[in-house]
């Protein structure tokens, strides 16, 4: 058996071990985030070191670092560590104004930025954020990677918009549910992958390889994370579970539910409506998608877009070329 399908058959590899490869960039990342998150206004710096001591998985940063270093780059380039830290800026932007929009009071096993401190804060906070993203990447006098950004986060912001007009419907289709994902979540993983191959070097094949990577790698991550607020616990998620119809949002495994069993709409809309389980149970509801297939499809369709995720047959063989190849086995498997 080979290394490459070793790491890959090794489901329970862990984010760490994953990402051990790129541990030294990686922790420069880190560096880099805490000066950037440096200000001479103290409100700014008090909200910096509250955002970014709750940690995180780094996981669109580590996208960059691999993607630079599968095409033959050197991540450890400040120029490459400075484009991590944009990235994982806008990300948390992202999470700030969503947080804001959902009313959420928790983000990883504490208060959200909103809670703790107002939502007039956390706005501006957010618009901070999403300005030092890009006063940052001027730096680099990239026109494409900067091409990159803009389209991005003007998509996630569609994606937002989009979502907030569907909010309360039960009647969402499937196309309108991963166009709001794609938009949200998917393009800003292959805005990663694609930025990580243009500092890399990359031909054009192996930055259209990589872009498509990230594209599918983000849709099968973002279905896990619906599929994980149906079936997880706030113990292991760090957020109440089941917020996600509390909040008006239907996802896959809802959408799958209403397919198999069309009498169930009118208690999944009063479950938006009230915002409440009183009308059906958490459980009730988490039973009826086992029972209809509902939870098993939405899992399948993860699965199939994490198989999509490999570029491997674009780039040379490498541990980073492994790496790559591990994370879409280790989003399928996580529990958070």
């Amino acid at each position: 058996m080979s290394s490459n399908t070793a790491i890959v058959d090794d489901v329970q590899l862990s984010a760490r071990r994953i990402f051990s490869v790129i541990a030294p960039e990686l922790a420069l990342v880190e560096a880099e985030l805490e000066r950037q998150a440096r200000s001479s206004v103290q409100i700014i710096a008090h909200l910096n070191e509250y955002l970014w001591s709750a940690g995180g998985k780094r996981v669109r940063p580590a996208l960059l670092l691999l993607a630079t270093r599968a095409v033959g780059g050197d991540a450890a380039r400040h120029s490459v560590v400075r484009m991590a830290a944009v990235v994982e800026f806008l990300h948390t932007a992202t999470l700030v104004h969503d947080d804001i929009i959902d009313n959420a009071e928790t983000r990883r096993n504490r208060a959200s930025l909103n809670r703790r401190f107002g939502n007039q804060i956390a706005v501006l906070m957010g618009d901070w954020l999403y300005m030092s993203a890009f006063e940052t990447s001027l730096a680099e006098r990239s026109l494409p990677i900067l091409d990159i950004l803009t389209a991005v986060t003007r998509k996630m912001v569609e994606g937002e918009l989009m979502q907030l007009t569907l909010l309360g419907s039960a009647d969402i289709s499937e196309e309108q549910y991963f166009d709001v994902l794609e938009r949200k979540t998917a393009y800003l993983f292959g805005a990663c992958c694609e930025i990580g191959a243009i500092l890399g070097g990359a031909t054009p094949e192996q930055q259209k390889a990589l872009c498509d990577y990230g594209m599918c790698l983000g849709t099968a991550f973002q279905l896990i994370d619906d599929l994980l607020d149906f079936t997880g616990t706030e113990e292991i998620l760090g957020k109440p579970a089941g917020l996600d119809l509390l909040e008006g949002k239907v996802t896959l495994p809802i959408i799958y539910l209403l397919e198999s069993v069309p009498q169930m709409r009118r208690k999944v809309q009063a479950v938006m409506r009230s915002e409440s389980y009183a009308e059906i149970s958490r459980a009730a509801l988490l039973r009826a998608a086992e029972e209809s297939g509902a939870l098993e499809r939405a899992r399948a369709k993860a699965a199939e877009f994490a198989a999509a995720a490999c570029a491997a047959e674009k780039l040379p063989s490498s541990i980073y070329r492994e790496a790559l190849c591990a994370i879409p086995n280790y989003i399928l498997e996580r529990d958070r």
